[in-house]
């Protein structure tokens, strides 16, 4: 159980997905700035993240490499994460109506995070347990800084900034100084 905490937490703040490793930048620079939207994206993410990584692992380590099959694992890997992002989407819609989880299909479908996430998966044979707390600390880490972001892009669509800065930089310089903040979380947990 102690080690089902620690590989979530320090996946989630620590060693973030976003942050740490460059994967999923793509929906965190093209969400718009309502708040129900980041976090409909938030939520889909994180299961879509959950369900993918639980799933590829299992492929993996219980069907393709007892077949002998494991060169193949990207044509597993990348056509089981597309696939599940409209089931998740059409059941997470029925499940919280009043959420916005329409118009995400393309931003969950460009998150490289995902298919990232069942890559770790394979190069370490650590258990499902440690498969499921990586991905669910993935998942919640990038709905923080997706959160983090938002309220950090909407207070630099308040204020005067120069107009060079505006746009596509200010949000750059924004990600750099938010993986600069985390940094400071580096050491919290050793192993």
């Amino acid at each position: 159980m102690t080690d089902f905490l620690l590989t979530l937490i320090s996946t989630a703040l620590i060693n973030n997905v976003v942050l740490q490793w460059p994967l999923g930048v793509d929906p965190l620079l093209q969400v718009t700035d309502e708040r129900r939207q980041v976090h409909a994206l938030g939520f889909a993410t994180t299961c879509l993240m959950l369900l993918s990584g639980v799933l590829g692992y299992t492929a993996y380590h219980w069907l393709l490499a007892p077949l002998g099959l494991s060169a193949l694992y990207l044509f597993v890997f990348l056509p089981l994460s597309v696939l599940l992002i409209q089931p998740l989407l059409t059941q997470l819609a029925r499940a919280l109506p009043s959420w916005p989880f329409n118009g995400l299909w393309p931003l969950l479908l460009g998150n490289a995070g995902v298919l990232g996430l069942s890559l770790l998966g394979m190069q370490s044979d650590k258990g499902l347990a440690w498969q499921v707390a990586l991905s669910l600390g993935a998942g919640l880490g990038f709905w923080l800084v997706l959160g983090l972001f938002s309220d950090l892009r909407q207070r630099t669509l308040n204020h005067d900034v120069p107009l060079p800065f505006r746009g596509l930089p200010i949000d750059l310089i924004s990600a750099g100084l938010i993986a600069v903040a985390f940094l400071g979380f580096n050491g919290l947990i050793k192993t």
